[in-house]
């Protein structure tokens, strides 16, 4: 079954030059394939909007270039525009401060990423508009946020054309325009000599690969930022009970039943429910980190122990066999001896250095006592389970 087209759907920052909207219009719908817009998105201030209105909408530039083109009339009714907002909610005139830049940027953030959640559309963006802060923002959460049929273009016309405020789109009939230029003179041109291309802006699409919930473009950068530094220093961790093993990255490391389990339990620790549900990231936190007193609790070894029949096969006679053993001698001291094994292992098999802080059980000592835990990522950790029958 053939799947249905995508909705078309242009997206601009505009300010002082309506024209780039227009000129876009014709550049995508000349190009081949054309691309034959279903609806306009304008991201823009209030005297900005107003100028568009004037100019595209009741000077008809719009409708004649639709026309002109054969292509479906487009609408510019409110639906289309982003308004950027003050924190007041009134409307900015302009983008003169820090402040203004900062609250555009989430705004044009939080539009995308709206836009982009449609799955039946694909967006084109274009950068010629506003602000260079504003296309920037453009750039920068249209790369976060995009999918990989979405393009972002930058329209590029001829200098003598460029600006001028009687020149909107390249007519197919030839018309006579004055240029004036900064020293008062004047000039005649004709649009047959015009030139309105498209570049198409290469992308790193970063939607799939980062996590990027935040509210606003800094908070999004930051969080993927976190990610790709998360990534690039740490390896997946997979345990599989049922087998017997242990990797860190493609590393098998080989642990004797007991240890495997041990370890194991600080890994369902790191990827159990965060006492801080906020976080996205562990990084430095240790708040999964315990004493080794709960660890040597009854119901602690309980949950080991389900591990322990797990790694051989379900067998319950394992079970009660560990229970028996560790409700009786394990302490905090054995436990401590246990941890010292694992992590020496783990050094002598893992090469690198650098890694060993975030799979080594770590023990953060503090007033009230040490607590032990992993330092690794929890989104890195898998723990394929076997069957357990009591």
């Amino acid at each position: 079954m053939q799947l249905p087209p995508f909705r078309e759907i242009l997206v601009f920052v505009s300010g002082s030059t309506p024209q780039i909207i227009t000129e876009t219009i014709q550049a995508l719908v000349c190009q081949q394939p054309p691309i034959i817009p279903d609806a306009v998105r304008i991201i823009t201030t209030g005297p900005g909007k107003k100028l568009i209105q004037e100019k595209l909408v009741k000077d008809g530039i719009l409708a004649k270039l639709c026309q002109e083109y054969g292509i479906p009339q487009l609408k510019l009714d409110e639906e289309c525009f982003l308004l950027l907002r003050d924190h007041d909610g009134k409307t900015i005139a302009d983008l003169w401060t820090v402040e203004q830049n900062e609250l555009a940027a989430d705004q044009i953030a939080m539009f995308l990423r709206t836009l982009a959640a449609d799955p039946a559309t694909r967006l084109h963006c274009s950068l010629a508009g506003g602000r260079k802060t504003m296309s920037y923002f453009m750039g920068l959460a249209f790369q976060l946020v995009a999918r990989q049929w979405d393009r972002l273009y930058h329209v590029m016309v001829s200098p003598e054309f460029e600006n001028n405020p009687d020149f909107f789109y390249k007519p197919k009939n030839n018309i006579a325009i004055r240029a004036r230029f900064r020293d008062g003179s004047t000039k005649t041109l004709h649009t047959a000599d015009a030139t309105v291309q498209l570049i198409e802006l290469p992308l790193i699409y970063l939607r799939d690969k980062l996590s990027v919930s935040g509210s606003g473009v800094r908070q999004m950068v930051a969080e993927g930022q976190r990610t790709l530094d998360s990534a690039a220093t740490q390896l997946p961790v997979t345990v599989n009970l049922s087998e017997r093993t242990l990797y860190i990255g493609v590393t098998l490391i080989e642990l004797p039943p007991a240890q495997l389990t041990i370890y194991t339990a600080f890994l369902r620790l790191k990827a159990g429910p965060c006492k801080l549900s906020t976080r996205e990231f562990c990084r430095e936190c240790t708040s999964c980190f315990i004493p080794l007193v709960e660890m040597v609790d009854q119901p602690f070894i309980e949950a080991m122990a389900d591990d322990y029949q797990r790694i051989y096969g379900g067998d319950p006679t394992k079970r009660e066999e560990l229970l028996e053993k560790w409700l009786n001698t394990l302490d905090c001291d054995n436990l401590r001896q246990q941890i010292s094994k694992i992590n020496k292992t783990i050094k002598d098999e893992v090469d690198d250095l650098t890694l060993h802080p975030y799979y080594l059980i770590s023990c953060n000592r503090k007033y009230a006592g040490s607590r032990y835990g992993l330092r690794n990522e929890k989104r890195y950790i898998s723990i394929v389970n076997g069957e357990v029958s009591h």
